[in-house]
């Protein structure tokens, strides 16, 4: 309702909303108690019941009349207001909750935030933990499992073919020709004649003009002491099964291996007890199956009884018989590393080590013979050291490989080699080095009744005792002193202990050859006897692939290059640094190797460097001539990396250098089957006694011959492959660190990457390797060969 009002004034008319109003009249005494009524109960409702002066407030301003606009038209004492009802008869909507009360409600709600949010923290952790533990995704396979399996290694001796005329499965020219087809399918036996063996003799001519000019009369050496009983011939086969794959690395011909025949296992172990059953001799093993050949082996001599052969007695018979032929013999005393005798002197041999070495001594390592009065050369002695121990089990398989191992380097030989067990004794509590009836107690359970006598034990707490002084680190959680990571510390000592050997081969348990061991081990030698040390440490870090690289002169000049100028390949890491810029004369260019001539030694460490040789000309100058005709002081049968840049997991692990500002040079060989010099071993011993320098076990002996300038080289003996690999995609895997190296950089075969190792024959988590030694030996895996198959 709009309501107009005109006063007598000069007012403009104004139109003005106004709330609840009523008909203009004057009120009556009645109405303004019943209006005051209803105002004083209006104020009450719209008091703030949470204020604690509601009560002392002044009644409210609002009025239904405009001109009650303040109090000031009521008389001073008027009636009071009626008293209002006590709090207690009003609704509870309007009950005010004491402050201790919320305070209290507050906290209760906050903890029980906080308790929500750490018992999510708890079930998120919970879930993460479960989910560590829950089995992962298999991640997925790697690219040469992908590549089809070779089926051509097995043969027979009916599909025998000239080397010359045989079209291997593997590898062939991929851009020329297709794989050739093979039928891998199991038929009858074929009709071809069988082909017979012939001896397989890879010895000097003894006796011959020529040697016994230059050399003393080699005498034979017999297995009883009657000298009736000789040692019987392994055997091969001419020619190789149609269509055997070649191997993919190394090679034959470089290293003066014969690739023109096979052998079969009873022409190469039936010689030393395989074949023929334990009550004439035998072991019992290869009995069944496919025996075509068998009884050729013993067409000119009888089956042997090995169980009444005692190895040390004929090893000793046959030094004593060509005594004449060697510079040193030593005693050949196989007592503990630490024995009795050697404790009270330990200190006198390490003290005597600080000395220079005399004149009169002949040096050692320059060269393989020394002429003596009489105009004959004297040949060095060898020490092969099989590595056991204490509680090994002795398997058939095991005592053939120790039995050829045996007859071949040392008896056939004339005593060019000498076989040790180097044993561990894993139990630090058995005290073998303060009692000798403990000592042969535990050294005649250690090994077989025919092995007693050839055996010397060590352990770990004596390795700490002789050693003391380095600092441990347990690197990976594991003792300095361990075998893990210190394998040549008792081969060091061993060493020290037997000064009449120049060189010692560390050879393990599991170490099979299906070909002849002194044809093997005297080629390798002489090989890396002729390598001339120029880019000699260049060639040690690379694969030789024969298909890839072509020959071994083009693979030199190829390592040349890639060294003095780096490569730009997918394969290399250091290819990315220059993608895409233009070639500008003068602008930095790829990486590369700066090549090591001479010793390569640690910035901030003193070596002992008086035995250290020194090269004769510069590295620019040398035409290919320094090296040559000297003797390795190491040869591996691995490539000699750099482990510096890859993922291999014990690179860093070297004791008591100076690495404050950069670590030590380093190189490594994985897997210690290898040949070590005297000099490198001694030197070895010295560092770590003296001076508490030690490394990883494969890295050990490299970066010690890498810091003294001693000559190491690596041996590329034939390694086979069981798939069907493109071999310029197996040359990029295999050399694919820094600069077409295998070692350098990330993206290094050994490492991360070293599952590409497992089809091959070389290498100590390879699959194909003892599948294929079980499928020779006439066994059936993976339900392939076997009797089946053969017969």
């Amino acid at each position: 309702r709009i309501v107009v009002f005109v006063d007598r004034g000069p007012v403009p008319p104004l139109i003005m909303p106004v709330r609840n109003a009523r008909p203009l009249s004057l009120p009556d005494p009645e109405d303004l108690r019943s209006e005051y009524s209803y105002r004083e109960k209006d104020d009450f409702y719209r008091r703030d019941p949470l204020s604690d002066d509601s009560d002392h407030k002044s009644p409210s301003s609002y009025s239904n009349s405009s001109r009650e606009s303040s109090g000031s038209h009521q008389t001073m004492l008027h009636k009071s207001p009626r008293h209002r009802r006590p709090w207690r008869n009003q609704s509870s909507y309007f009950y005010r909750v004491p402050n201790k009360v919320v305070r209290y409600l507050c906290c209760a709600l906050m903890s029980a935030v906080v308790l929500f949010i750490l018992l999510l923290v708890r079930m998120s952790w919970i879930s993460s933990s479960q989910l560590e533990r829950w089995p992962k995704a298999p991640s997925p396979p790697a690219e040469w499992e992908s590549f089809e399996f070779l089926k051509r290694y097995f043969g027979g001796l009916r599909t025998l073919v000239p080397r010359d005329q045989n079209i291997p499965e593997y590898p062939y020219d991929r851009e020329a020709n297709q794989a050739p087809k093979v039928d891998s399918t199991v038929t009858e036996r074929q009709t071809t004649t069988l082909p017979s063996s012939d001896v397989f003799n890879p010895y000097p001519d003894y006796a011959s003009a020529v040697y016994l000019s230059r050399y003393a009369a080699k005498q034979d050496c017999f297995l009883d002491s009657d000298d009736r009983i000789r040692i019987p011939s392994v055997h091969s086969y001419p020619g190789v099964p149609q269509g055997m794959p070649d191997h993919i690395m190394g090679s034959y011909d470089l290293l003066g291996l014969r690739n023109d025949i096979c052998f079969e296992r009873f022409g190469r172990l039936g010689p030393y007890g395989f074949g023929y059953g334990k009550k004439t001799g035998g072991i019992g093993a290869g009995l069944d199956g496919d025996r075509e050949g068998a009884a050729q082996i013993w067409a000119e001599t009888q089956e042997v009884t090995y169980r009444d052969v005692r190895w040390a007695d004929v090893q000793r018979r046959c030094i004593d018989k060509n005594s004449a032929r060697f510079e040193r013999l030593g005693t050949d005393k196989h007592t503990a590393v630490t024995g009795e005798n050697d404790r009270d002197d330990q200190k006198r041999h390490l003290e005597s080590s600080e000395e220079p070495p005399s004149d009169s001594a002949p040096p050692r390592n320059l060269t393989s013979i020394i002429p003596s009065e009489g105009d004959k050369f004297l040949l060095p002695r060898t020490a092969v050291v099989i590595r056991t121990w204490s509680d090994f089990e002795y398997t058939q398989d095991d005592i053939l490989y120790l039995r050829s191992v045996i007859a071949e380097l040392s008896l056939l030989s004339g005593a060019e080699y000498t076989i040790h067990f180097l044993i561990h004794v894993k139990d630090n509590s058995i005290p073998i080095w303060a009692d000798e009836e403990t000592y042969e107690r535990v050294l005649r359970e250690a090994t077989p009744p025919e092995f007693h006598g050839m055996g010397t034990l060590w352990s770990e707490g004596q390795m700490g005792f002789i050693y003391g002084g380095l600092p441990e680190s347990f690197y990976r959680g594991l003792p300095v002193h361990g075998v893990y990571r210190s394998t040549f510390m008792p081969m060091q000592y061993f060493a020290h202990k037997h000064p009449e050997y120049e060189h010692f081969w560390n050879l393990e348990m599991d170490t099979r050859y299906t070909g002849q061991w002194y044809h093997l081990l005297d080629n390798v030698r002489q090989w890396a006897k002729e390598q001339p040390r120029k880019g000699l440490w260049e060639r040690n870090g690379r694969f030789y692939v024969p298909s890839v690289h072509g020959s071994w002169e083009d693979f030199k000049q190829m390592v040349r290059v890639q060294s003095e100028m780096g490569t730009e390949s997918p394969s290399n890491m250091w290819s990315g640094l220059n993608a895409g810029a233009p070639k500008i004369p003068g602008a930095p260019q790829s990486k590369v190797d700066k090549p090591v001539w001479g010793p390569l030694r640690p910035l901030h460490d003193d070596l002992d460097i008086s035995q250290d040789p020194i090269p004769p000309t510069t590295y620019e100058k040398d035409k290919y001539t320094w090296g040559v005709g000297e003797e390795a002081d190491l040869i591996t049968f691995n490539p000699i990396f750099d482990p510096d840049g890859t993922t291999w997991i014990l690179a860093e692990d070297y004791t008591g250098y100076n690495a404050s500002q950069a670590p030590p040079p380093r190189r490594a060989a994985v897997i210690t089957a290898s040949r070590l010099s005297h000099r490198l071993l001694d030197t070895m011993h010295r560092e770590t006694a003296l001076q508490r320098h030690t490394m990883f076990s494969e890295m050990w002996p490299a970066s010690c011959a890498l810091h003294h300038g001693f000559k190491a080289v690596y041996a590329p003996h034939p390694v086979y492959i069981d798939r069907d690999w493109p071999p310029s995609y197996l040359a990029a895997v295999m050399n694919g660190g820094r600069n077409g190296a295998s070692g350098g950089a990330r993206t290094s075969v050994f490492g991360d990457r070293e599952h590409n190792f497992r089809g091959q024959s070389w290498y100590y988590n390879a699959g194909f390797s003892p599948n294929l030694w079980r499928r020779w030996l006439g066994y059936r895996v993976d339900n392939d060969g076997g009797e089946e198959e053969e017969v």
